[in-house]
């Protein structure tokens, strides 16, 4: 697990430059599973994710260790527009260099908040961009796989425990492991009965396979939860899980896609598919939980357009 006080830290250094995200009962939620169900609200966080908590402790780390103020990351979701909020709050100059099939409103998202950004054909060309553009002087800051990163991320579990003392599960959704890394070190550290859930979309489940392999694996990501979608699992997210999971969940886009339409028409939130999962993977378990549980489902993030929304009900319904 990340040390606890390095998580503290991250808070202390972020705490003015990022929202304390609500935490709510659902009655709804809860009515219908017989349970107590809380959602933490984070897609309510600044630039729609919980990035930018890792992006500030990050770029203030890398800061305070090289001096430097170019700071180039790769991402074609929440971490570039996190990134670049960031930088432009702290004063420093980012690049982010995007896939081509990065949609509109993410790019221009991404520029708004005062990035550069570079198009590049594909993963591959995006990382050979960013080693060119380290050797040209900037600083990479990596999406999740950096310790400052996760202890950013971290923070939010403070406010888990904080907030719901008796909290008893938590299900968070993983892409290439940061945040479930930093959210499960802070509740476990505070909570040590507490139970942590991974969840994934089929397509997308890198964790998943790579518990079942027995080492961190790679990954050609097809979910349609493009925020998921990591090439790789971190070691150290790959380590966490295998010692501290209690179990590892992988829903169809289909049914992460209903979970989505169940909270904007009950709850009325819009979360991202990546973030919907985590209802749809409780729902797949919801039998073994009774009313004296407090289950807290993580929407880690609400950067969905419409024309996302159109596009999901058009391929779901093909397949």
């Amino acid at each position: 697990m990340l040390p606890l006080d390095d998580i503290r830290a991250a808070r202390e250094r972020t705490a003015r430059l990022v929202h304390r995200t609500p935490l709510l009962r659902s009655t709804t939620l809860s009515d219908r599973s017989g349970t107590n169900v809380y959602l933490k609200l984070e897609l309510f966080q600044k630039t729609g994710s919980f990035k930018p908590r890792g992006a500030f402790n990050q770029l203030l780390d890398l800061k305070a260790a090289t001096g430097a103020d170019h700071f180039v990351g790769v991402s074609g979701g929440n971490f570039a527009q996190g990134l670049a909020y960031a930088g432009s709050v702290l004063g420093v100059s980012t690049t982010v260099l995007m896939p081509q099939t990065t949609p509109h409103n993410y790019v221009a998202a991404t520029r708004g908040y005062g990035a550069t950004v570079e198009i590049a054909a594909d993963i591959a060309a995006m990382f050979e961009r960013a080693e060119e553009l380290g050797r040209e002087g900037m600083v990479v800051a990596h999406p999740f796989d950096h310790p400052a990163m996760m202890a950013g991320d971290g923070t939010l579990g403070l406010e888990l425990v904080e907030d719901l003392p008796e909290l008893t599960d938590v299900f968070v959704s993983v892409g290439g492991g940061g945040l479930i890394t930093g959210v499960g070190s802070a509740v476990l550290a505070l909570r040590p009965s507490a139970r942590i859930w991974a969840v994934e979309t089929d397509g997308a489940q890198v964790l998943h396979d790579s518990l079942a392999a027995g080492h961190p694996l790679s990954m050609t990501p097809t979910s349609l939860a493009r925020t998921l979608g990591s090439p790789y699992l971190s070691a150290v997210a790959y380590d966490f899980a295998r010692e501290h999971l209690h179990d590892s969940l992988v829903v169809t886009d289909a049914q992460a896609y209903a979970a989505l339409v169940l909270l904007l028409e009950r709850v009325k939130v819009l979360p991202e598919l990546a973030a919907a999962c985590t209802l749809a993977a409780f729902d797949g378990v919801a039998d073994r939980f009774g009313p004296t549980d407090h289950v807290v489902l993580v929407l880690c993030g609400g950067n969905v357009s419409v024309a996302d929304l159109r596009g999901y009900e058009a391929q779901l319904t093909q397949h």
